[in-house]
């Protein structure tokens, strides 16, 4: 016989356990289900070594747990984070149920409940049912990696971002690393540092400055309203999956701008288009990824800067260092990766979603949940975690408790 529970919590980062401290604070029966063996695996063994948060401290907003530490401008560590994430569950009495993976969810249409199918190591298969269910399985799920890096030959090392630990364990060599984004671009960086000769091959993320008067970038973007946009903000839903601006929290926080890696000697290139004989193609899209990086800049200090006006704060004028440099950089269509001494190639080339566990028609064309904060079509079926669920910010730490607390008052009823 199934085990009967109110609520199921499928995934425990920091959308499982946010909303958890909710139903916990209400009294409301709940498990949250995570296949790996620690709280947050996503912060603990899919990040490298010398990972900082890209926003500051203040934007560490758990529910009941928010950042109150003497720097809340500072970028806390991957151990720090680690370390908050595993108080977190303990402290609360959050109920995880660890190392055990969700396989299949399915509607029970007699009853109005789901049925949620879990392996673990002991005692093995189990089954839940559950009048609700929580697609809480977070941003990092599918990686995506074009078909054709199966033909590259094997002697050339291939890892996705969320693989690499630090550039001592790569081998010996240059290093391609494929997508510009937050990601990328600091693995770039850290490589290019470490001696390391780097291929960056770039898209079309945009950049803000770290500072500029007088306060972090990503301060600025707060105020503005850039993280409280909803999706009818939006031109295309497609634009839901753009990458955030490009920023380092590593060394007490700077900028990340790819004309100054260009200058550091990184070789900047086009998107990947595909491999063939030894050989890596690239579109020659350089420039235009480029042009759109400096567009967002440029977008972002003019809305700051009306702000400030508008506010009447007192915020003095920046100099903004103008740089050009990736626009001189040669155009490079193909990279032989023998020639160049390429060992290892890292895809940062993001992530796709996966919700296949779900037998039922919850998602729109792009492949993204169909709901309303939250709250599907399905009675008593939800999703939270994401990006752009209700706000931009509904997917990271400093939006996720606003989303939990949402999403705990439909379940308990308080909010219809």
């Amino acid at each position: 016989m199934p085990e009967k529970i109110g609520t199921v919590i499928i995934g425990g980062g920091q959308a499982g356990l946010s909303l958890s401290y909710y139903l916990t604070q209400s009294g409301h029966e709940h498990v949250v289900i995570e296949k790996a063996a620690h709280p947050a695996d996503a912060w603990r063994s899919r990040r490298w070594d010398s990972f900082t948060l890209v926003t500051p401290n203040w934007t560490f907003k758990l529910p009941g747990a928010e950042y109150a530490g003497p720097d809340p401008g500072g970028f806390m560590p991957k151990d720090e984070i680690v370390r908050r994430f595993d108080d977190y569950a303990l402290s609360n009495r959050l109920p995880v149920q660890y190392s055990t993976e969700v396989t299949r969810v399915e509607p029970l249409l007699e009853s109005g409940s789901y049925r949620v199918h879990a392996q673990n190591g002991s005692p093995g298969n189990k089954t839940l049912e559950s009048k609700n269910v929580v697609i809480a399985t977070g941003l990092f799920q599918k990686v995506k990696i074009p078909a054709f890096a199966r033909d590259i030959p094997q002697d050339i090392t291939q890892i996705t971002s969320d693989q690499y630990r630090s550039s001592q364990a790569l081998p010996p060599g240059a290093v391609l690393v494929v997508g510009s984004g937050q990601s990328g671009c600091q693995i770039a960086e850290e490589l290019n540092q470490a001696g390391r000769r780097v291929f960056l091959s770039t898209s079309s993320a945009g950049r803000i400055p770290r500072r500029y008067r007088g306060s972090d970038g990503v301060d600025w973007l707060n105020r503005i309203g850039f993280f409280d946009r909803t999706p009818e903000a939006l031109n295309s839903p497609r634009e839901r999956f753009f990458a955030a601006p490009h920023l380092s929290g590593k060394g007490g926080g700077h900028d990340i701008n790819l004309h100054q890696f260009h200058r550091d000697g990184i070789v900047l290139l086009g998107h990947v288009t595909g491999y063939d004989q030894g050989k890596l193609g690239f579109s020659p899209d350089l420039t235009e990824n480029l042009v759109r990086m400096d567009r967002f800049a440029a977008s972002a200090l003019r809305q700051i800067d009306a702000f400030i006006l508008r506010e009447g704060l007192d915020a003095p004028m920046d100099e903004v260092k103008v740089l050009d440099d990736g626009y001189r950089a040669p155009a490079i269509l193909s990279l032989n990766l023998v020639s160049e001494g390429v060992s290892a190639i890292v895809w940062a080339t993001g992530y796709a979603n996966d919700y296949s566990l779900v037998k039922l028609p919850v998602l729109d064309t792009y492949m993204y949940p169909n709901t309303k904060r939250g709250v599907t079509a399905f009675p008593g079926l939800y999703f939270i975690g994401m990006s752009w669920m209700d706000k931009f910010k509904s997917g990271f730490l400093m939006g996720v408790g606003e989303s939990a607390q949402y999403l705990a008052e439909v379940i308990t009823e308080e909010k219809i």
